[in-house]
């Protein structure tokens, strides 16, 4: 699992930060947190095909998130793009999705389901589960969780030490079935162990709310909104952002591993004020800039 984050500021870009958007690959999966403005151009400076898109996780309608779709989709829709893109956002995606459709001329059409979603999963196949959560923003706003099922591992050396050779029974075991060899029964508990699944955990745009614990509850990574710093705590609070070090406390509370903030105000020329802001609380944490990579 790899996250690429896109954009990195708040409403206002600046020369160094680009409007709000992190990709998380996976496997064949690849998928967009935002889609801020300009976005598709910091996919082809970071080298990642916007091909590899195939789901779109809209938090909410205001602008610095979706200003960039129109053109993504406009891209997309010139390329050989295999399968269905997927969209997914609050209450009135369906119907903002259609006005902007009225509102550009698309040479060709784009393959794309809208799918307008509320609390918890929706989204699930063998390998993850995506869940969403209403946050409080002053519009339908929601936060994500990206969920990695848990995997069962073969041990290799056990494996070796029992004589099993490589093929179809190690896939069995890895299944969870249990084999015969050289008249011996083998159970999947002997030679495998159950490794734990990742939990991502995406929160922008809301004040400190239930649903921010529920979304990012026990996450191994929580990117996390820190539009000001908690010298800006009324500020923060009258447009419904969060501070830096509510993000710590979110964190903190959530059992969180590792804390990730983003969307900052373009008021700040540098993020020190903001991420020493959070560490006053959670520990384990960084700001994040414009193309940096993180593997889980």
């Amino acid at each position: 699992m790899q996250l690429t984050f896109l954009g990195t500021s708040s409403m206002v870009p600046t020369k160094e930060r680009n409007q709000i958007a992190v990709f998380l690959s996976y496997g064949s999966d690849g998928i967009l947190f935002d889609c801020g403005e300009g976005t598709q151009r910091q996919f082809k400076i970071t080298g990642i095909s916007l091909t590899k898109v195939t789901k779109i996780l809209i938090s909410h309608w205001h602008g610095d998130h979706v200003l960039g779709l129109p053109g993504l989709i406009q891209t997309l829709s010139s390329m050989e793009y295999n399968g269905t893109l997927e969209i997914y956002g609050p209450e009135g995606t369906k119907k903002r999705m259609e006005k902007m459709f009225e509102a550009f001329i698309f040479d060709k059409r784009l393959d794309f389901a809208v799918k307008e979603i509320k609390n918890g999963i929706f989204f699930e196949n063998d390998d993850f589960q995506l869940e969403a959560y209403r946050l409080e923003h002053g519009i339908e706003t929601l936060g994500y969780r990206f969920v990695e099922k848990d995997k069962r591992k073969v041990d290799m050396k056990k494996v070796k030490k029992l004589g099993v050779p490589e093929g179809p029974l190690i896939g069995k075991l890895q299944q969870g079935s249990s084999v015969e060899y050289k008249g011996k029964k083998i159970m999947p508990d002997d030679v495998t162990y159950m490794e734990k699944g990742k939990i991502v955990a995406y929160i922008t745009d809301t004040v400190l709310c239930d649903s921010c614990n529920k979304t990012a509850e026990d996450a191994d990574l929580l990117i996390c909104e820190a539009t000001y710093s908690s010298k800006l705590a009324d500020k923060s609070e009258e447009y419904g952002h969060m501070t830096a070090k509510q993000a710590g406390q979110l964190a903190n509370k959530a059992n969180v591993k590792q804390l990730v903030l983003i969307h900052f105000s373009a008021r700040y020329k540098n993020t020190q004020e903001l991420e020493e802001d959070a560490r006053d609380i959670f520990d384990n944490v960084i700001c994040a800039k414009d193309f940096m990579k993180i593997e889980l």
